[in-house]
């Protein structure tokens, strides 16, 4: 079993700026992409970002790149997403994942909430 271990998540002020935190196994980690996805309450499971082992980088939506940044650290086999000018639909659990298969990680943690208020 696969373990992720995410932090950072809490609550802020529109406009404020979170920083999520995921590490797992270093076999993992230096092998295979990492990322996040996210769900708002009611609405579906969103694609957020996602870097590689060779530190390429994509992001699920054009509102993201700009606002968002996800990096590596390779000594800790952490990924970070950096989150900037946040909205309150930013609301949401971020969920961390490893080894991309495609369209989702085969391995996910349990989420940390995110809450941004008005």
């Amino acid at each position: 079993q696969v373990r992720l271990v995410e932090s950072g998540g809490g609550t802020v002020q529109s406009g404020g700026s979170l920083r999520l935190s995921c590490g797992t196994a270093e076999s993992m980690f230096r092998d295979y992409s990492m990322g996040w996805f996210r769900q708002a309450p009611g609405k579906r499971r969103e694609f957020v970002a996602r870097i590689t082992n060779k530190h390429e980088t994509s992001y699920g939506d054009s509102v993201f790149s700009g606002r968002f940044t996800i990096t590596r650290d390779d000594a800790k086999s952490t990924v970070n997403l950096q989150m900037d000018s946040l909205r309150t639909d930013d609301t949401a659990i971020y969920y961390c994942g490893v080894k991309w298969t495609g369209k989702d990680f085969l391995y996910e943690g349990q989420g940390t909430q995110v809450t941004v208020s008005s």
